[in-house]
């Protein structure tokens, strides 16, 4: 991502960000009480809602986000509820100081903001920490990444992402500005066996 786009999310977190709606999806919701709690990481987590609810539900929870009013304001509403989370700020196209495995990870978006070579990073990251088995779950526009500048999740990103997790499901719709988006399920393959080879 490039200065100016960094610059220009953290002016939006003086005020509300637009995506910021203090209110967990239901999309997200209905997933995370249909399986067993483990350790989770929420990736780009803005003000730290969905780390809140994940915890709440007896998640542990890892936050993460560049803009360091973001974090502060996770923190604080953490604290507000009674929740001492690890809410840090990070890039999460460099993960390296996680030696753990994560059991879900939440990105709701994130990712599709990204430049080519920051989505390649990202993924690379993201399989190293994740495990075999483990879950993705993914917001994102919808659009043709292969134009240079351009965001969304494209069928390059797809195809590329479908190398290190299978799509357990695919759900479109549009945001408030009638953007083509979707929300994507994916599970993290066992490549074990490929590596030991």
């Amino acid at each position: 991502m490039s200065i100016l786009n960094r610059f220009m999310y953290a002016i939006w977190y003086f005020r509300r960000p637009p995506w910021d709606s203090g209110v967990t999806p239901p999309e997200l919701m209905d997933f995370i009480k249909s399986r067993p709690a483990g350790k989770a990481i929420d990736l780009g987590c803005g003000t730290g809602t969905n780390c809140i609810t994940l915890a709440q539900l007896g998640w542990q929870v890892t936050g993460l986000d560049f803009v360091p009013s973001a974090i502060q304001q996770a923190r604080k509403k953490a604290c507000q509820v009674g929740l001492d989370l690890d809410l840090r700020v990070a890039d999460v196209t460099h993960l390296e100081e996680f030696d753990c495995l994560f059991d879900f990870a939440l990105d709701l978006g994130c990712f599709h903001n990204l430049s080519l070579y920051d989505k390649a990073a990202y993924l690379n990251q993201l399989d190293r920490i994740m495990r075999p088995e483990s879950i993705w779950f993914v917001y994102g526009f919808l659009g043709l990444a292969e134009k240079p500048g351009s965001t969304g999740i494209s069928s390059r990103d797809l195809d590329e992402i479908q190398i290190k997790f299978k799509m357990i499901s695919r759900k479109e719709g549009f945001d408030h500005g009638q953007k083509p988006s979707a929300y994507f399920i994916f599970e993290k393959l066992d490549n074990r066996h490929e590596k030991a080879e």
